[in-house]
């Protein structure tokens, strides 16, 4: 009886190891490509269970962000069987939706990573395949110009192949809806279960070497889509304001270089200054660990080469150019601004040189400075937060503008996402550089600085500064212990935080019905301080962290800078004991 038992345990523990071993081996037989293929065989024969599951147990999840992850075999990782997947998806989910094929064009661009080209070439063949019109870059491209072309051809869908300010081992794929913004609930579900309903990569219909352009429905996009973008960016500046500023300038090895040196040229700066080294778009970002510009070491070949040229600026895009970082000369060096220090400048300027007859409305996240609202106060201005994502704040200025409320004009998200006007429907790192430039070039005209402007803003509106402290937990086990943190802080919620009272608590995971759509159902805990501050808590949309924001104002006092640090060390170690206090299992 004994054998028989141990007999069926054994059974029973190989189970789980043969469903992972048939799993990796049928997505083998369905990936069409040779190196994946052999990729996943290799750590079939080598038994490398623990791989295994990484790369098969579960699959890359689609969301309002697409799909971004690490480039490799098998369905939890990013490459061509997951693409071709995806898209078909995608396309099925358009012609249900339709009723049949959509007249726009879907539009495709991609970046400089090594694996980009060939995912958007597999995503227009999948597409044309399944009688889609296509309209694409055939060059590397930034993230904004293919949103704008997604506007300006009325197209009915776009995609963008792109893991932006991701580690260099990444890639992902970036869907615009009909209207050109970031799709939003329900539409990412319905992608994901018309994804989830596809065959095989494999057995899916496909125009091999798409962007040859041997298809009578697709077409390449030339420099007039440039021109028209140009156009409009131009016409949305708020002061155009030529100068001769020395402004250093890096994309971080992505594709944004060409686009803003054309634009500075054209919008009249004629001191751009262009960091060699990482000038040009290079996917394997070999001069930093990790391509984001908030990240520390970013940008110390551009701080280097604004001392050696005693530059007056530097801004800096990340890799798909919809990001824009700013960092400003100061009397002991040099000073990068916060995501949020931006937004309340950028949009206070656009306020103020507002002359429309439409009332103007401005947008930021959730997890953005309050203090955006107190500038709108000040010049009359709607204000209105959204959800964190530019999905959600495009989406919102449309449906306030189609009930009459007013015009959008600006919306940005702390890390460090902005859109000028209504040239993008999503953010724009290139238009917000060259609006800064303008801003910069204004305040110097007239003897002041970027930080004297920040300064009058703190002394007008309040001192507001911000801080973040994240938790890394990866895998499938660290989301889920990231979900067990926030749903233990929502059941709950301290009384004080730091010496602190907290004053309420917002659970945004409900009462979604009270609130407008662009406010619905987030893992999101608020924690509000009074009038002098709050504390947010959510996991990040893109990478496996939980984020903690805090947010306080002070008095500006006697002296302005040091009351912004010392209230910035108050607001940091805030931050990290509220993470320290966070319970992950």
């Amino acid at each position: 009886m004994l054998r028989f038992v141990g007999l069926a345990a054994a059974i029973t523990n190989l189970r789980p190891v043969t469903d992972l071993l048939s799993k990796a081996n049928a997505w083998i037989n369905d990936d069409p490509d040779e190196a994946t293929r052999f990729e996943l065989q290799q750590l079939v024969s080598a038994e490398d269970l623990d791989e295994l599951r990484r790369r098969c147990e579960g699959t890359l999840t689609f969301g309002t962000a697409g799909i971004r992850g690490e480039v490799g075999a098998g369905p939890a990782r990013m490459n061509r069987a997951v693409v071709i997947r995806t898209t078909r998806g995608l396309g099925d989910y358009l012609i249900a939706r339709a009723g049949g094929i959509p007249d726009g064009p879907v539009v495709i661009g991609f970046d400089a990573r090594p694996t980009s080209r060939q995912f958007a070439a597999d995503t227009a063949g999948v597409l044309l395949a399944a009688g889609f019109s296509i309209r694409f870059f055939p060059e590397v491209a930034p993230t904004p110009l293919v949103a704008f072309a997604a506007k300006h051809l009325d197209a009915s869908a776009a995609v963008v192949v792109t893991a932006s300010h991701n580690p260099p081992a990444d890639n992902g794929y970036k869907v615009y809806d009909s209207n050109a913004a970031q799709i939003i609930s329900p539409v990412d579900v319905d992608i994901a279960a018309a994804i989830e309903a596809s065959p095989g990569a494999v057995a899916i219909p496909r125009e091999e070497s798409a962007f040859d352009c041997t298809h009578q429905n697709i077409e390449p996009l030339g420099e007039e889509m440039f021109d028209a973008y140009w156009a409009e960016v131009d016409a949305a500046r708020p002061e155009p304001t030529p100068s001769r500023l020395k402004i250093v300038y890096t994309p971080i090895h992505g594709v944004g270089g060409k686009y803003v040196e054309e634009v500075f040229r054209r919008g009249g700066h004629s001191g751009l200054i262009s960091v060699p080294g990482q000038a040009q778009p290079d996917g394997a970002f070999p001069t930093v660990s990790f391509p984001n510009p908030e990240e520390a070491g970013a940008l110390d070949l551009a701080m280097s080469l604004a001392e050696e040229e005693s530059a007056d600026l530097i801004v800096a895009n990340d890799p798909d150019a919809d990001r824009l970082a700013v960092v400003v000369k100061v009397e002991d060096g040099w000073r990068a601004l916060s995501g949020n220090e931006i937004g309340v400048l950028l949009g206070d300027y656009v306020l103020r040189h507002h002359g429309g007859p439409e009332r103007p409305m401005v947008f930021n996240s959730i997890v953005s400075s309050p203090m955006l609202g107190r500038i709108a106060d000040h010049y009359s201005a709607h204000h209105e937060v959204t959800l964190t994502g530019f999905k959600w704040i495009v989406n919102a200025g449309l449906a306030l503008e189609a009930r009459g409320v007013g015009k959008f004009v600006f919306g940005y998200e702390e890390a460090l996402g902005y859109t000028i006007g209504q040239v993008v429907r999503d953010k724009d790192g290139i238009s917000a550089a060259l609006v800064f430039a303008d801003l910069t070039a204004g305040l110097t005209a007239k003897g002041s600085s970027v930080v004297e402007r920040l300064e009058k803003l703190w002394a007008s509106h309040g001192l507001w500064v911000s801080a973040q402290h994240s938790v890394v937990r990866k895998g499938q086990d660290g989301a889920e212990s990231i979900r067990r943190a926030v749903d233990h802080l929502g059941a709950n919620p301290p009384s004080t935080v730091g010496n602190k009272a907290v004053s309420g608590v917002i659970d945004y995971r409900v009462g979604e019905d009270e609130r407008p759509h662009w406010l619905g159902a987030q893992p999101l805990i608020q924690l509000e301080l009074g009038e002098g501050g709050r504390v947010l808590v959510r996991p990040s949309g893109t990478e496996p962290k939980l984020k903690v924001y805090v947010d306080l104002s002070g008095d500006v006092g006697n002296d302005a800078i040091a009351a912004q640090v010392e209230l910035l060390r108050e607001a940091t170690q805030l931050a990290a004991e509220v993470a320290r206090s966070l319970r992950f299992h």
